[in-house]
């Protein structure tokens, strides 16, 4: 089966929600899967989940403690590289049947790394494996690069009117 690279984009909730929720259905089809997120560095739901009840899904995350607020700093940088790097070898390597790139769209808003890496990793893909790439602010060659495309759309959230994240929903 071929495999195919889907973005997940916008500025609506839902995209690391969305990527998580594939893993889920292809661990339950007897895939690996590896999970990588950029920028985040604090233990979420997500991922106390699927190290609970997904033993075939492996999570490493490439950011600090917080998120970007403002400029990142060197550290910031340095950590998201690593993580590119280590995610081109496991992309090579061909161990895993997807890799998801949790808000590597942040990560490259953020100029922690350049698109043209990104996409020099990308084209290393084995034909049947799958990568979701997630976060906000998908740049367009990247955009034109990838197979499937979604765009959330925040039309309504509660956040606007001062509701804070909630354990098991937001984080």
């Amino acid at each position: 089966m071929k495999g195919y690279i889907h973005i997940y984009t916008g500025n609506g909730k839902g995209k690391t929600t969305a990527a998580f929720g594939l893993a889920l259905r292809a661990a339950g089809a007897g895939k690996n899967i590896f999970i990588g997120q950029f920028v985040k560095g604090q233990i979420y739901s997500e991922i106390r989940a699927v190290r609970k009840y997904c033993p075939t899904v492996t999570v490493k995350q490439y950011g600090l403690e917080c998120f970007i607020v403002h400029e990142p700093t060197q550290k910031d940088i340095d950590i998201a590289r690593r993580g590119l790097k280590e995610i081109s070898e496991i992309i090579r390597s061909g161990r895993y049947d997807m890799v998801i790139l949790d808000e590597a769209n942040i990560a490259l808003y953020y100029k922690l790394f350049t698109v043209e890496e990104l996409l020099e990793v990308l084209k290393k893909k084995p034909e049947k494996m799958e990568i979701v790439i997630t976060g906000r602010y998908a740049p367009p060659e990247l955009i034109d690069f990838a197979d499937l495309v979604t765009e959330m759309k925040e039309i309504k959230h509660y956040y606007t009117s001062g509701v804070q994240a909630r354990e098991g929903i937001e984080f």
